[in-house]
C-alpha cells in the first residue's frame, strides 16, 4: 500500500464525520441525519453546540485566525462547520492538505517554512470559512501575537487534533522518496512539537507513524497492533469490545470526546474491528459523535492503507479538486 492511501483515507473520515461532529448525543445524530452512508452538509442548529459559552477576542492582527466568523461565537445551536459543503474538511484538515502540498511543491519538509506558511494561511481573510478552530491554534496565534517566535507558539494540548496533519506528512514525503522510518519518526516530531507540545500527544503522533510505517510494509492491521505492543493500547480490552455495539464501546466504555490516551484507544478500536472494510470504518466512527473528525484520521489512514479507499468516496470529496501541487 502507500501514504497516500492513509491521507485521503483521514480526509474521507473527517468530511464523513464533518455534519455529526461534537454530538454527544447520539440519538440527535440519527434524528438530524439518520442513517447515513454518503457525504451530508452540516445543518443548524446543532443541539450539543457550546460556543454560546464562548467569546473570540483577538489581540491584534497576529491572532486573528476566524476572521468574520467570530460574530458567531456566543450564539446558541450554531453548528462548528455550519458553511462547509458536503465533502469538505474540517480546518485541521485543510491545513492538512496545505503541508501536503508544501512538501511536495519546494521538495522537502522544513518544519520552519511550514510554521510560516501556518501563520500565513490561517490569518488570510477567506481562507477557510470553517466556524470553529481548535484551542490549539487559538492559544498558539495568541502566544504569536504577544510577540513569541513562530518555533515557541505551541502549547501542552493532548487533544487527538494532535495528530490530523500526519498522514499528509507521511504522504507528502512518500511523493518526494523519504520514506526511512526513522526520517520519518523524527518529522512526525518535529511536525507535532510545533503546535502541541505534550508528551502524551507526541507518543501518539509517533505510535501512529509506527502503525501507518508498518501497513505500508504489506502487514495487516491486526498482526500489525499485535506485533508492536503499543504500551498505551489495550489490545485485550479491544479484542473483547469488538463483539459490542459501538456506541457501547465509544460512548459508555470509551470517552467519545478528544482527550488522548483515549480517543486514540476508541480509534484503533474501530480500525480493528472494521479492518477490512474502510467504509464501515469510518461510518461507524462518525455515528458514535463526540470528536469523530479527529479520531477519523487515525481511522481512515489506518483502515484505509489496508483496504485502500472504495471509489464511491472520491467522488465528492471537495479536498481532491485541490491536490494536483504546484511544483513549479
Amino acid at each position: 500500500m502507500s501514504f497516500q492511501n492513509a491521507f485521503i483515507g483521514s480526509l474521507v473520515a473527517d468530511a464523513v464525520s464533518m455534519p455529526v461532529h461534537w454530538y454527544y448525543n447520539a440519538r440527535a445524530i440519527d434524528q438530524d441525519y439518520g442513517d447515513f452512508d454518503h457525504f451530508l452538509p452540516p445543518q443548524n442548529p446543532h443541539p450539543d453546540s457550546i460556543l454560546w459559552r464562548s467569546k473570540y477576542e483577538t489581540t491584534n492582527e497576529k491572532d486573528d485566525i476566524l476572521h468574520e466568523q467570530s460574530k458567531y461565537w456566543g450564539q446558541k445551536g450554531i453548528h462548528y462547520h455550519q458553511f462547509l459543503k458536503a465533502g469538505e474538511n474540517s480546518l485541521n484538515l485543510k491545513l492538512a492538505c496545505e503541508l501536503y502540498r508544501t512538501i511536495i511543491k519546494f521538495g522537502e519538509f522544513n518544519n520552519e517554512a511550514w510554521l510560516e506558511r501556518y501563520a500565513e494561511v490561517m490569518l488570510k481573510p477567506g481562507w477557510h470559512c470553517d466556524t470553529y478552530a481548535e484551542e490549539y491554534h487559538r492559544a498558539f496565534f495568541k502566544n504569536y501575537a504577544q510577540g513569541k517566535k513562530l518555533s515557541n507558539c505551541g502549547i501542552k494540548d493532548i487533544h487527538i487534533g494532535g495528530l490530523s496533519l500526519v498522514p499528509a506528512l507521511l504522504a507528502g514525503l512518500e511523493a518526494i522518496d523519504r520514506t526511512e522510518e526513522d526520517y520519518l519518526l523524527e518529522s512526525t516530531q518535529a511536525l507535532v512539537l510545533g503546535t502541541h507540545t505534550h508528551p502524551v500527544t507526541i507518543s501518539a503522533a509517533e505510535d501512529l507513524t509506527r502503525i501507518l510505517f508498518a501497513l505500508n510494509e504489506r502487514a495487516e492491521i491486526r498482526s500489525t497492533l499485535q506485533t508492536l505492543r503499543l504500551s498505551n493500547i489495550p489490545l485485550t480490552s479491544i479484542k473483547k469490545w469488538e463483539a459490542m455495539p459501538d456506541r457501547k464501546v465509544v460512548g459508555e466504555i470509551l470517552s467519545s470526546a478528544c482527550y488522548l490516551p483515549e480517543s486514540f484507544t476508541a480509534a484503533l478500536y474501530f480500525a480493528w474491528k472494521y479492518s477490512d472494510d474502510f467504509s464501515l470504518a469510518v461510518l461507524a466512527n462518525a455515528k458514535v459523535g463526540g470528536d469523530n473528525c479527529h479520531r477519523g484520521v487515525v481511522v481512515g489512514s489506518v483502515v484505509g492503507m489496508q483496504t485502500g479507499i472504495p471509489r464511491k468516496w472520491l467522488h465528492g470529496l471537495v479536498a481532491m479538486e485541490g491536490l494536483k501541487c504546484d511544483t513549479s
